[in-house]
């Protein structure tokens, strides 16, 4: 425990240190340009190894499901398939349809891939170690991630091709339906916590909210798995139908960047839900760092049981769920959470 408290006494002191040496050397523009990229490396160094471990833990976890052992071969049982496949994936032939659209066929994985990285900031991992304490973290995370869909959106229009177009519009249809849903499953917690900052939310939780919103917690996994694009909401990808959806064209290292995104996507989800619902870093014994991280395995592997369990839904059903079901319930968990936050307000905040 002692050696994770010096930690996080020292990150913020040493960011601090190098700040205030740059604005010794530098303008301030530039110092500002630095500490932001020092901060993008640290948060990668956070996410890859992260990526590597859910790849993973997928794999094994689905291939269990099936009654098989999943990846063998490469390392010690297993452990360094998410490795291979990195370097197949990057010595593959990078091709691109001669009627493709050229910016927005090249844009279209950078796009997808960036916004999750940014979400991270806002993220706290501890008491105080956060990189952006924001005010609206929350609604800051919603509106980040979703600036994914115009990567689809692009990649779709751009690779000529009319099943990646169709899988675009799927993509566009599906997450304008169920990001009202997911909007309307938080606002309980915010109306409860009186805050939007993720930092609050996390302080206030001396129960999950998970116990005092479980609908709540129910809208926003549901809407989640269906930006995700995960089973059984994998209709925009659905290969039976339309081969591979928006990113069908794609190969090489660009089609990594897509399945990077993916994944980069359904961490962050994992951690939005632990530290919302579930009280993110907070725990006994553990420090704090470990606990968020094994949270959002926890979160993961339930999102893969989903995946190994349930079929996929039709078009007509997936919009039905979206409308007719997720909607009306949560407005319903808004009266509710009004109630809530009316008799447990007080007790929260003291």
């Amino acid at each position: 425990m002692q050696v994770w408290d010096f930690i996080q006494n020292i990150l913020p002191k040493l960011s601090v240190a190098i700040s205030d040496f740059l604005a010794t050397l530098l303008p301030g523009w530039v110092v500002y340009i630095i500490m932001a990229l020092l901060s993008s490396v640290m948060l990668l160094l956070f996410l890859v190894p992260t990526m590597l471990v859910v790849m993973y833990l997928e794999r094994k976890v689905i291939g269990h499901f099936q009654v098989r052992r999943g990846p063998m071969r490469t390392g010690p049982h297993g452990t360094l398939q998410p490795v291979a496949d990195a370097v197949k994936i990057m010595m593959k032939e990078d091709i691109r349809p001669a009627k493709a659209d050229r910016w927005p066929f090249y844009l279209a994985p950078v796009v997808c891939f960036a916004p999750p990285i940014l979400a991270l900031a806002v993220l706290p991992f501890a008491p105080g170690a956060i990189f952006a304490d924001l005010n609206i973290g929350i609604l800051f995370i919603i509106s980040i991630t979703t600036l994914g869909l115009m990567g689809m959106l692009m990649a779709g229009w751009g690779s000529a091709n009319k099943y990646a177009l169709l899988g675009a519009m799927r993509a566009v249809a599906q997450m304008v339906s169920y990001e009202i849903p997911l909007v309307l499953s938080v606002i309980g917690v915010v109306m409860i916590v009186g805050s939007l900052s993720l930092s609050d939310i996390v302080a206030a939780q001396k129960i999950p909210f998970i116990i005092l919103q479980p609908i709540g917690f129910f809208i926003f996994v549901c809407a989640s798995l269906a930006e995700l694009n995960r089973t059984p909401f994998d209709i925009v990808e659905a290969e039976s139908e339309i081969i591979a959806g928006y990113h069908t064209e794609y190969s090489g290292i660009k089609f990594g960047a897509f399945y990077l995104a993916e994944y980069t996507n359904a961490i962050i989800s994992s951690a939005i839900i632990a530290t919302v619902f579930l009280g993110g870093w907070k725990g006994p014994i553990l420090p704090p760092y470990l606990w968020l991280v094994l949270k959002i395995l926890v979160v993961f592997c339930g999102i893969v049981w989903i995946r190994g369990t349930l079929p996929r839904l039709r078009v007509d059903q997936l919009m039905n769920f979206a409308w007719k079901g997720l909607l009306p319930l949560a407005l319903l968990n808004i009266i509710i959470a009004a109630a809530e936050a009316w008799i447990f307000g007080g007790w929260l905040s003291a």
